[in-house]
């Protein structure tokens, strides 16, 4: 006897974004990327096929960074002095994005003079990040959105504390923008209306919702992610937005990650425990619905890239 397996049908869906444009729009991009597009939840190909798989993005900085774990020196090299240089080779490692983190020590000048290498050195879409401090990154990522007029860049990080900066010079040069919140659901979508009702349009906008690592969190942020979808899909027009989180940082500031030494011997080998943390911190918030995932060591890029594929042809 044939079994029917019950489908749910829902009355709402997640917008599609499309991130980088290509010189037929006006950038300079060999290729965008459109990311969203969801009618049910992640991987029922039962109910709905999965019209765009995950995106993985690799995280390069401005200037060689400092607090970095060392294990992260080994795959990049010197590379990690030129953010040009760092574009190709993770390009090369098989990065669908490239998110350039500026940082404190950047004058506007240094700023635009890196997302212009980082530009001419790779095709790749581009997520632009201020160093995290609401003055700095407006002095820094108003002169990038003009010199990077109609790239359709991602700017980030666009919080309650600064939005309204980085929407304006988001609206005026044709770029998008990456909405971070704490991990929570009303917080998210507050912040997605005040956007909105700055006059940006609802397929420019990307949510953060912010996640914990493996064992740091990653069950509240996890939750957190799996209600916005379900709200998406129930028709909530505010929570319609594909989602950005960033496991890689997560990840590599945990204590798994981070020592080598003087932790128990059940723990292992160090690299592999820390790229195994990176890895399976991805891969949760992949199942949650995340449509980009920003990682930093190329082997978890490869094991993550490997496993959408095995997801989304399933």
């Amino acid at each position: 006897m044939p079994l029917e397996i019950p489908k749910d049908k829902w009355p709402g869906s997640v917008r599609a974004v499309t991130i980088g444009a290509a010189s037929a729009d006006g950038g300079t991009r060999s290729k965008s990327i459109t990311i969203g597009g969801q009618t049910t939840l992640p991987y029922l190909h039962f109910e709905a096929p999965t019209p765009n798989q995950p995106v993985v993005g690799i995280e390069i900085k401005s200037r060689r960074p400092e607090d970095w774990s060392t294990l992260l020196n080994e795959p990049w090299g010197d590379v990690m002095d030129d953010p040009a240089a760092w574009a190709k080779k993770a390009e090369e490692a098989g990065a669908g994005l490239l998110v350039l983190g500026l940082t404190l020590a950047d004058s506007p000048e240094d700023a635009v003079k890196a997302v212009k290498s980082v530009l001419a050195a790779s095709g790749l879409p581009l997520v632009v990040w201020g160093p995290g401090q609401a003055e700095k990154d407006n002095e820094l990522l108003v002169p990038v959105a003009e010199a990077a007029k109609g790239e359709r860049l991602v700017l980030g990080i666009c919080e309650d504390k600064n939005y309204r900066t980085i929407v304006a010079t988001a609206m005026a040069n044709g770029h998008l923008v990456q909405a971070r919140t704490p991990m929570d659901v009303n917080l998210s979508k507050q912040l997605n209306i005040l956007i909105s009702d700055m006059g940006m349009p609802k397929d420019r906008i990307i949510m953060d919702p912010t996640t914990g690592a493996l064992g740091y969190g990653i069950e509240y942020g996890y939750s957190v992610m799996q209600r916005l979808r379900l709200a998406a899909l129930q028709g909530d027009a505010m929570t319609q937005f594909p989602m950005l989180v960033t496991p890689g940082y997560e990840a590599w500031k945990t204590k798994e990650a981070k020592v080598g030494e003087g932790v128990p011997e059940t723990w292992g080998d160090w690299k592999t425990r820390a790229v195994n943390w990176e890895t399976y911190t991805a891969l949760a918030l992949i199942e949650s619905g995340a449509d980009i995932v920003v990682l930093r060591h190329p082997e978890s890029v490869a094991r993550v890239k490997a496993a959408i594929a095995e997801l989304v042809t399933a």
